[in-house]
């Protein structure tokens, strides 16, 4: 943006001091450039149109929620904007889920299908009217978008308020398909079983957590446990889904998040969904992704007919275009950080600014499973929303679609870029980056799991250091070709050296091993039983249940695992093997969920000793290595003895974090290294893990240091294979 200012030095020192400091809450002054001209005199202020032309690249702006000062609009009987659905102003309402290009102008947005009323264009004019001056999003009853109430057979339904309406069948137990800023939620009471039964049982979704939106702070208190942190997150304008403690005795049927500790709760971020939620007798709602499983979530009204139809009852739509989809974020606190786990609605697409300039311009092709591809230039890097994982031709063109957006948007010259792909052969990703590489020549391979601690490094403006960092996940296709996912490496200017690893444990190599985590819990007992002996274990003990194929299929399984050459270091895996061995997951529904059930399974536990297994590294040529097999021998004598399964959990966890505390301490003795210790990977965003982790660093006033604006997990990786381009300097292109 550019601004001409005229005046005494004075007044316009001041200008630049108020520019600064005394801005709205969603605005952001990043950088300031002032330069001094002689200029005539100016006798009015005014917004000149804008050229089209680029100067300089200017982020673009993610979605806001709307501000009080709008939502007193709507609920104000004696104004004009009374219930009106779509309210916002120059401060709050969507951006990047209706723009076309930019710069942001409203013919360049779906509101052009629009035109403003004479009142609008006249608060739109009006340069004394702070909210309304030049609001590109500027609307009414009158002139604004229109809200519409469906049968799933699509047929509309005459009624003179659809929001209300729609509270109403919700509150009859009926579902309702809701769409919102960047797609569809799907919204059904969230207090009755019956229909949250109903909807697990339309979605295919038997035990995934849904959110819940809440009309306010006061109906969150009865919910789920505040404090000032998860208030200011709940009500910050990007309005994310906070992970919270449920409050005990609270009216959320258990069918919503069942077996968790947690709830997803978070606020209405537009006026559609305060209204509506406003007429829901609980004063709250389930309101969960509008997609059919393994999906993407659905935006506009084809998918709405075709898809949404088979799961809700009743539809409530309206006819301003979304543009770009955009999945609502998600937050969760780690030992008490906040931390991203999914970042779109909100904070997407604002840029993440390196302390480097790029000597070229980068495309980064991220990951497979949590897929968000990034592109950069100068010292920024724009990472895309979370797009979902791409094992579908429909989240392929997601990624394509919005690859493509930002490319042209940011006008990235794609024929001279480097492109960046994950050392994993087998990834999608990894094939649309080495093909889309072809015209400039320049490719660059980054290990997965490099690729996450120099994400974090990123993210905390991390260099100039040698840094040895912990990357914890599920899987990650190693340099030796492995299996890795426990790994403590160093990371310089000159490249990187792995120093320490969970050992490795054999599995069968097959996909069932992910899908039943009882396959990979006998991989791992194969280091200290007979088969003879594991057979009879999950006789006793009913874990053979948890195999579809029964006594024939462990047997064979465990065949396969002694003569396999699949190596896995993975914190992942090993966590889902202790989650089956304790009876808190049978199955792996979704990403992670048997490692994230055994947190939950922890969350009242308590610590039953201090070392044992923690102490337990060995040296393996030049790597140190955490033996995980002292650890599932004292969980079976835990068992054996009756102990509490949540103090056991409790105990592996953090006995693994203060293990993989003493690998780094091991790892770092001797060398030149920072003492911040950036970590990644999905697997640390574990409290227990960390706090294990922490609790061990401090003995040598070491610092576990967590990413704060992007995810730990592969929804992050983007920005670490920007940061791989130049942080490591032999990081040569093919």
């Amino acid at each position: 943006m550019e601004i001409v200012v005229a005046g005494s030095r004075d007044s316009v020192s001041l200008f630049l001091y108020r520019l600064l400091l005394d801005t709205p809450e969603p605005a952001e002054v990043e950088h300031v450039i002032v330069e001094e001209q002689q200029q005539g005199e100016y006798g009015e202020f005014r917004i000149e149109r804008s050229s089209g032309r680029l100067y300089l690249r200017s982020m673009l702006p993610p979605d806001f929620s709307i501000c009080d000062d709008c939502l007193r609009e709507v609920l104000d009987p004696g104004d004009r904007r009374f219930s009106y659905p779509f309210n916002s102003c120059v401060w709050c309402g969507p951006r990047f889920s209706m723009m076309y290009g930019v710069p942001y102008d409203r013919d360049r947005t779906s509101m052009r299908d629009f035109p403003p009323c004479p009142d609008c264009l006249s608060e739109y004019t009006d340069v004394e009217n702070r909210r309304r001056y030049h609001a590109q999003g500027i609307s009414c009853p009158r002139c604004g978008p229109r809200v519409s109430l469906y049968t799933r057979s699509w047929e509309l339904m005459d009624v003179s308020d659809p929001i209300s309406e729609a509270a109403k069948l919700i509150n009859e137990g009926y579902i309702v398909g809701v769409k919102g800023v960047g797609g569809y939620h799907i919204a059904c009471l969230a207090t009755e079983d019956e229909a949250v039964l109903k909807l697990r049982q339309r979605k295919r979704r038997p035990t995934k957590p849904f959110a819940v939106m809440v009309l306010d702070l006061d109906t969150a208190d009865k919910l789920v446990v505040l404090d000032g942190a998860s208030r200011n997150l709940l009500l910050s304008p990007q309005r994310p889904i906070v992970l919270l403690p449920k409050k005990e005795g609270s009216p959320v049927s258990k069918y919503v998040s069942p077996g968790m500790v947690h709830e997803g709760v978070f606020l209405p971020y537009t006026a559609l969904h305060h209204l509506l939620l406003k007429n829901v007798g609980d004063r709250f709602a389930v309101m969960t992704s509008g997609n059919v499983t393994d999906e993407p979530m659905c935006y506009d009204e084809s998918c709405a007919k075709s898809k949404l139809s088979r799961i809700a009852d009743f539809i409530l739509t309206h006819n301003r275009v979304i543009v770009n989809r955009v999945d609502d974020s998600v937050v969760r606190f780690t030992d008490g950080t906040p931390v991203v786990l999914r970042r779109s609605r909100g904070y997407v697409p604002r840029w993440i600014r390196i302390p480097f300039r790029l000597s070229n311009e980068v495309v980064a092709m991220g990951a497979d499973v949590i897929s968000a591809p990034a592109i950069a230039f100068e010292d920024k890097v724009v990472l895309a929303q979370y797009v979902g994982e791409l094992s579908n031709g429909e989240t392929v063109s997601e990624l394509l679609k919005y690859l493509k957006y930002f490319i042209e948007v940011y006008r990235v010259e794609s024929a001279k870029a480097v492109y960046v792909v994950d050392k994993h052969p087998r990834y999608v990703s990894r094939t649309i980056g080495i093909e889309a590489s072809r015209k400039s020549g320049k490719l660059v391979e980054v290990q997965h799991h490099v690729a996450h601690i120099l994400s974090t490094m990123a993210d905390v403006n991390l260099l100039g250091e040698s840094y040895v960092g912990i990357a914890t996940d599920g899987v990650g296709y190693g340099d030796d070709g492995a299996i890795w996912g426990c790994e403590v490496i160093e990371v310089s200017r000159s490249g990187y050296r792995r120093l320490g690893r969970l050992s490795y444990v054999k599995l069968s190599g097959s996909d069932r091993d992910v899908k039943y985590p009882a396959r990979v819990l006998a991989s791992y007992l194969t280091t200290i039983l007979s088969d003879e002996e594991i057979v009879s274990l999950y006789e006793k003990s009913g874990l053979i249940k948890t195999l579809p194929g029964g006594r024939p299929e462990l047997e064979v399984l465990l065949k396969a695992v002694r003569r396999s050459r699949v190596y896995s270091s993975s914190l992942g895996r090993l966590l889902d093997a202790i989650s089956v061995l304790l009876g808190v997951a049978t199955s792996r529904e979704y990403e992670g969920s048997p490692a994230i059930r055994l947190e939950e399974a922890a969350h009242r536990g308590s610590l039953l000793e201090e070392e044992g297994f923690a102490s337990n590294l060995v040296r393996v040529g030049e790597l140190i290595e955490v033996d995980p097999v002292p650890l599932l021998r004292r969980v079976l004598e835990y068992l054996g003895e009756g102990r509490h399964s949540g103090d056991v959990a409790y105990t592996t966890q953090y006995l693994i974090g203060r293990a993989i505390g003493k690998t780094v301490i091991a790892a770092a003795k001797g060398r030149r290294v920072s003492r911040l210790i950036p970590a990644g990977g999905g697997a640390i965003v574990n409290s227990i893990v960390a706090k294990g982790i922490k609790d061990e660093l401090r003995s040598e006033d070491l610092v576990l240091t967590l990413p704060a604006r992007v995810p730990p997990n592969d929804g992050g990786i983007a920005l670490g294979q920007v940061y791989f381009t130049t942080y490591i300097t032999n990081g040569a292109t093919q």
